[in-house]
């Protein structure tokens, strides 16, 4: 039901579908990471090298690369953008060996934003035009230590989010996101 949900509201803002059709293809959204220049996929218990495939040949202006997941349900469970050419990343030895494969795997070099426990990478960045870099991160009483790392990004507006609950069933602020990019008429 979610993904016919999700289809008719795509449909209804005019934009393009992709669906894909093989059976043996998974991809899921916690583990494709757009970074804006190129993704990133876990290879996870949710997504495989066949959906990644099919990500791939759906967007081929852009490289794409598979990152392993260990002990993490998604690649965005340890990992997320927080600005433009910024990857805040968790602090475990899972998330820090994932970080070092998309190095690796980058003709890029981003900047790292390192926090001490990997949940709170998982964050929301928006570039709104009219209010400039803003970021949704971990409210304070969930991850204390990192929310004080994200306050050191000054450049952003940091908008702190209580996800305890959601995070009970594996919801990540990343999971309750959909970000489209679409003129202002609507």
């Amino acid at each position: 039901k979610q993904v016919e949900a999700m289809k008719r509201v795509l449909e209804s803002l005019n934009l393009n579908i992709v669906e894909m059709v093989d059976e043996n293809a998974t991809l899921d959204g916690g583990d494709v990471l757009f970074t804006g220049r190129e993704f990133f996929v876990g290879l996870s218990r949710r997504t495989n090298q066949r959906g990644a495939e099919i990500l791939a040949d759906t967007f081929k202006d852009y490289a794409v690369s598979t990152v392993p997941v260990h002990d993490s349900l998604h690649l965005k469970s340890f990992c997320s953008m927080a600005g433009p050419n910024l990857i805040a990343i968790g602090s475990s030895e899972a998330a820090q060996k994932a970080l070092k494969t998309m190095q690796q795997m980058s003709d890029h070099r981003y900047d790292k934003l390192t926090v001490p426990d990997d949940p709170a990478a998982n964050c929301v960045y928006l570039n709104i035009p009219s209010k400039g870099h803003v970021l949704l991160h971990r409210a304070p009483e969930e991850y204390p230590e990192s929310a004080k790392v994200f306050e050191k990004l000054k450049d952003h507006m940091l908008i702190p989010i209580a996800n305890t609950e959601l995070e009970k069933v594996d919801g990540a602020l990343t999971c309750c996101s959909v970000l489209i990019n679409k003129a202002s008429e609507l």
